[in-house]
């Protein structure tokens, strides 16, 4: 069995580096939802997304000739991880953006790490909650308010039961984030648990279609929807959750989350350099105090100080 990750500890460049991947992909998202969603309804589109995304990655662990695990605590565990990671939260979400805008649903969703700081130091014995780590969550917090504007801001306080839904699908992934962790503890490669995840949520969901959507009696959709839902499966679906498991496996929920925090500034960026959106001042201050809050976090900056005020007294 694989010992416990480390996980209360800086991450390494390369966890950094999957990080960034992580929000980028994750990020694109939203590009591939618009166009999507113009055509098809929610639900079809969120099923449509982890049951191609399964297919996909069924099909690479054959090429790579490995076998999904067998056995009921296995798949006891991926379907609970269907459910917290993809299920719940994106039938709540999904709901709540009917009510209130995406700017403040995005603010909601991005209190996940405030929520997983709390659930980890409660429920796990490795990812103890520090003063640093907190501190470097509310600004993350506030650099995500800034960068969406006093715009989304504005609509908080008005829907209060759709913004309740969207606050508990974050305290959805933070669960999820924590419960994930016993995939390494199992064995369970993450090229795996992701495949296990998304086929477990494709079963989950597909009632949910069938009574809401009724996929059956749609139009069939334009070239442009299907490279969408595609490009939801393959890219925002598949890779992600690859980079997801690997993440959580070795640097913890904790450092995992953080991912939301940089997808809307991966968004942003990916709205300036594709769709020639323009870049606002907020934004900037936004992504700064997004930065200072990932380095607060990560600690750094903390141990810099205590060594300077070191060798100053020395």
């Amino acid at each position: 069995m694989p010992a416990p990750a480390a996980t209360n500890r800086p991450m390494t460049p390369l966890e950094w580096a999957m990080l960034l991947a992580l929000s980028a992909v994750w990020g694109g998202s939203f590009f591939f939802n618009a166009v999507a969603v113009r055509e098809l309804p929610v639900f079809t589109v969120v099923v449509s997304r982890v049951a191609l995304a399964a297919l996909i990655l069924l099909a690479i662990l054959r090429l790579r000739g490995e076998r999904m695990p067998r056995g009921r605590p296995v798949w006891a565990a991926f379907f609970g991880m269907g459910l917290l990671n993809n299920a719940i939260p994106f039938s709540l979400i999904v709901w709540g953006q009917q009510h209130i805008a995406s700017g403040a649903a995005s603010i909601l969703n991005a209190s996940t790490p405030l929520f997983t700081v709390i659930l980890a130091h409660l429920l796990t014995s490795d990812e103890r909650m520090t003063g640093g780590k907190l501190a470097g969550v509310l600004i993350g917090f506030a650099g995500v308010a800034v960068m969406i504007g006093a715009d989304a801001l504005r609509d908080l306080g008005a829907h209060v039961v759709a913004q309740l839904a969207c606050l508990a699908g974050a305290i959805s992934y933070g669960f999820a984030g924590i419960y994930g962790r016993r995939f390494r503890a199992m064995g369970v490669s993450p090229m795996s648990t992701a495949t296990g995840q998304v086929i477990a949520s494709s079963l989950i969901l597909l009632p949910l279609v069938a009574v809401v959507d009724r996929p059956w009696t749609l139009a069939a959709p334009s070239p442009a929807a299907i490279l969408a839902l595609i490009g939801l499966a393959a890219i925002s679906t598949a890779l992600a959750y690859v980079l997801y498991f690997r993440i959580l496996a070795t640097a913890g929920a904790t450092n995992l989350v953080l991912v939301t925090f940089l997808i809307p500034a991966s968004a942003i960026l990916l709205g300036i350099l594709f769709l020639d959106e323009t870049l606002q001042p907020r934004q900037l201050a936004g992504m700064a105090l997004i930065g200072l809050g990932l380095a607060a976090i990560d600690g750094r900056p903390w141990r810099a100080v205590r060594r300077r005020k070191g060798d100053s007294a020395a």
